[in-house]
């Protein structure tokens, strides 16, 4: 096959191909035609030397490649070929090239567009000076001073903003006049007049100086050559609505609602729901009804009918509250599903398509959209439940119903939470219970939550082995949720494993930085551990959370009191006044820690503010008149003894010290009457009976031998009582010596005595059964559950609660929000 393939000679690749030699300048050299024309006149042919328009060619020869001829003008007077025309060659063709002229033989350069003339002239200097350059000059400025108002209200500088909205007012002004001056006054520039007035009113309304703002947008409305002006009357409501003048805010927006057409749909429709919400204000339901009606019928949306809602439910209308709800969950929201954003295949492109827009602004704008109308469906069926039915429970089952059969299908169950809720409310803790019990076979993320509050139910119960399964369940359901992992640490605390509950803690803060309920639970669990350094570290990210919280403030005091830095202490206990100015116990220990830093005169100013707000502290009472008989006004601690009798009329210390002030201030005869009532009182007391003695001796009254006598009989009696415990303790040592030398069997008993004394010993120990568990805070216990019906008041927990504040730690509660108005 081989065999009939002819490959070409490389040396002779174009062989074959015809081309005319006439191009080939390669062999230029060895053309003999081309080097006889070289050589000859042709290539040093003279110029022409014919005169136009002359007859011949005044006798001198004109070269051309043909020889020599005289040229001869036409009949015509058309110069022969060849004819020198105004001192310019002709070409000797018909057709003249572009850019070429017989000179260019004569060393002149190839210049076709004329450029070896030299640089252009320079333009002409534009001249300021005149009337229309200057006003072109001002108008800019007034327009950059807008942009650099509306930029500094960007930035929140409203003061800034005011300033250049005034000074471009100042310059508009000056724009005028001087287009007056030049005669140009019909070519004002009204739009930048009329922005110069619109800024300059919004800015004056941004600074809460509404006369000012309202004058402004006067001249902007009654101005006839302004289109459109009339809507600025919406702004004008506004003011009014700000102002608290709610008849005039409904007269302008009306006024706005006549001038503007019905094309413009969307605006009215807005006017129309600041019209209702006006009427709720003042109070006018029926008024505010007739407004949000027509605006659900024409363009229903999510907050018009929460508004509606709320109307029907100010009224008592239960019919229409069921149908306004109904209404509320139809609304359409204009978003899509989520699952638009699941990729639906292994495509490399759609993914990250996918992925680019699964959180940009739109998407953000979408979930806060849904969000946000979850919020009102969820606050109008916890509002209207109990009204809209004989009990709640038959209201919220309604709701219920109607949501399952909705788009917000997912919110059933968030109502059913709530229902248990409002049971824990009404103190009914057996339904909430068996409410919140039906979750369990749910799917885990109501599991959780139902779980989560059945853990923190059973511990405020004291149930703690029922909140530690609740708390498994609920980690079980969701390992990630920090409210049930808050609570695991708080059982697990409850049992003493305080290191087992820090590792909880830690963890809840690990799924969720922002759970400042299990950062305080570990910040006390490290205080209770014996490290206060770890301790004030977590407090002290908790108070860059939490800047205003007195429970905080209190905890960081009382540990830079445990680390002996009383000035840090004072410092925080300072600002925790200022959070609660009227906390006895705190103002109390601001006086034990300038005592003891020796600042009497402080410390008194301290626990008298202390007395003044809770004049039943025996602590307060005690130090009070301690110092006023430190000081030798003993008749000023009169008065805070006695208080402590009132309090404490068993102790029989208080007695005392009135009857010491008074025989310390000199007036014996009180001071005898008060020490005869103490002994009417407790007949048994010996240091009574030694004063009484003493000053009836003084005073040389009779009853002295009746006194001393009793006084040797109550020592006599306190000996023997003395004798009789002395001896006691002998014989029990005595018995117990016996008992070591015993045989086995006594030995076990004795075994059986030493622990029965031992458990005894351990039950001293531990608090009282009745002394109160406290917690130090109530929190919310999961963020997805907002309950906003209420008001549900609750006394705070302030540090004045804190008596004993390392036993306490922060439980996860329910909790409470006001009612949108």
């Amino acid at each position: 096959m081989m065999e009939n393939v002819h490959l070409a000679d490389e040396d002779d690749l174009y062989s074959g191909y015809d081309y005319n030699p006439a191009f080939d300048t390669e062999e230029l050299d060895n053309d003999p035609g081309f080097q006889q024309a070289v050589r000859t006149s042709h290539g040093r042919r003279p110029p022409m030397t014919a005169k136009f328009p002359g007859t011949s060619t005044g006798g001198r020869p004109v070269g051309t490649s043909f020889g020599l001829r005289n040229p001869m003008a036409s009949s015509l007077g058309r110069p022969m070929t060849g004819a020198v025309q105004d001192g310019a060659a002709r070409p000797m063709t018909a057709v003249r090239a572009a850019g070429y002229s017989s000179t260019m033989a004569r060393g002149s350069t190839f210049d076709p567009l004329g450029q070896s003339k030299g640089a252009a002239p320079p333009l002409e200097s534009r001249n300021d000076d005149t009337p229309e350059e200057k006003i072109k000059i001002l108008e800019k400025k007034v327009n950059d001073l807008i942009e650099e108002s509306c930029m500094a209200q960007s930035r929140g500088d409203m003061q800034l903003a005011l300033d250049k909205a005034k000074e471009a007012g100042r310059k508009e002004r000056a724009l005028v006049r001087q287009r007056e001056q030049t005669g140009t006054a019909d070519h004002i520039n009204l739009d930048l007049t009329y922005s110069v007035l619109f800024n300059l009113a919004t800015q004056y309304a941004n600074n809460d100086m509404f006369p000012e703002a309202l004058n402004t947008y006067q001249v902007i409305v009654k101005n006839k050559m302004f289109s459109n002006a009339g809507r600025l009357k919406v702004n004008m409501g506004n003011i009014y609505f700000k102002q608290k003048n709610y008849p005039k805010a409904i007269k302008f927006y009306r006024m706005a609602l006549d001038q503007i057409s019905n094309a413009h749909k969307e605006m009215r429709i807005k006017i129309m729901q600041n019209i209702g919400v006006v009427f709720i204000r003042m109070g006018q339901y029926s008024d505010a009804i007739t407004s949000f009606e027509h605006i659900m019928s024409e363009s229903p949306n999510i907050r018009t009918g929460f508004n509606l809602i709320l109307c029907y439910y100010a009224v008592g209308d239960r019919d229409k509250m069921k149908k306004a709800f109904q209404k509320l969950i139809s609304v359409p929201l204009g978003i899509d599903d989520e699952e638009k954003y699941i990729p639906p295949n292994d495509d490399p492109h759609t993914n990250l398509v996918l992925e680019a827009i699964k959180n940009d602004q739109l998407h953000q704008m979408e979930r806060e959209r849904k969000a946000l109308a979850e919020k009102f469906i969820m606050t109008s069926a916890k509002l209207i439940a109990p009204a809209i039915e004989s009990s709640f429970a038959a209201g919220f089952d309604w709701c219920v119903e109607m949501v399952k059969s909705s788009p917000y299908v997912e919110l059933a169950n968030d109502l059913e939470i709530n229902k248990a809720i409002t049971y824990l409310r009404q103190r009914d803790f057996n339904q909430a219970v068996e409410t919140l019990k039906m979750f369990e076979k749910k799917d885990s993320r109501v599991k959780s939550a139902a779980s989560t509050n059945l853990s923190f139910l059973y511990f405020l119960e004291k149930d703690y082995e029922q909140a530690d399964r609740y708390a498994d369940l609920a980690m079980m359901a969701d390992r990630y949720n920090p409210a049930a992992l808050v609570n695991k640490g708080n059982t697990l605390w409850v049992r003493g494993d305080h290191e087992k509950a820090a590792e909880f803690y830690k963890e809840a803060l690990r799924n969720d930085a922002s759970c400042t309920e299990g950062l305080y639970n570990l910040g006390l669990t490290y205080k209770r551990l014996g490290r206060p350094e770890e301790a004030l570290d977590c407090f002290l990210k908790l108070h860059a959370i939490l800047r205003n919280s007195a429970q905080v403030m209190y905890q960081l005091a009382s540990l830079y009191e445990m680390l002996e830095d009383p000035t840090q202490a004072i410092e925080w206990l300072m600002q925790l006044i200022s959070v609660t100015p009227t906390d006895p116990r705190v103002l109390a220990k601001l006086g034990e820690l300038y005592d003891s830093e020796g600042d009497k005169s402080q410390a008194f100013q301290y626990y008298c503010e202390s007395f003044r707000y809770s004049p039943s502290s025996i602590e307060v009472i005690e130090w009070l008149g301690a110092y006023y008989i430190d000081t030798q006004f003993c008749e000023k601690a009169i008065q805070y003894f006695e208080r402590a009798t009132l309090i404490q009329p068993t102790q029989v210390k208080w007695h005392l010290m009135v009857a010491s002030c008074y025989r310390r201030s000199g007036n014996y005869q009180k001071a005898l009457d008060t020490y005869k009532d103490i002994h009417r009182k407790f007949p048994e007391n010996i240091e009574c009976l030694r004063f009484l003695v003493r000053l009836c001796t003084d005073m040389d009254l009779k009853e002295v031998q009746d006194y001393a006598t009793k006084l040797k009989k109550v020592e006599k009696m306190k000996e023997m009582r003395e004798q009789r415990v002395k001896s006691g303790r002998e014989g029990s040592s005595r018995s117990r010596r016996d008992g070591s030398a015993s045989s086995d069997s006594g030995q076990s008993s004795h075994g059986t005595s030493a622990k029965g004394e031992r458990l005894s010993a351990k039950l001293r120990a531990l608090p009282g059964s009745n002394e109160p568990y406290e917690t130090s805070r109530q929190q919310v216990l999961d963020a997805s559950y907002v309950d906003p019906l209420g008001p549900q008041l609750e006394r705070p927990k302030t540090a004045a609660r804190k008596r004993n504040e390392d036993d306490e730690f922060a439980d996860e509660e329910l909790g409470d929000d006001l009612l949108p108005e």
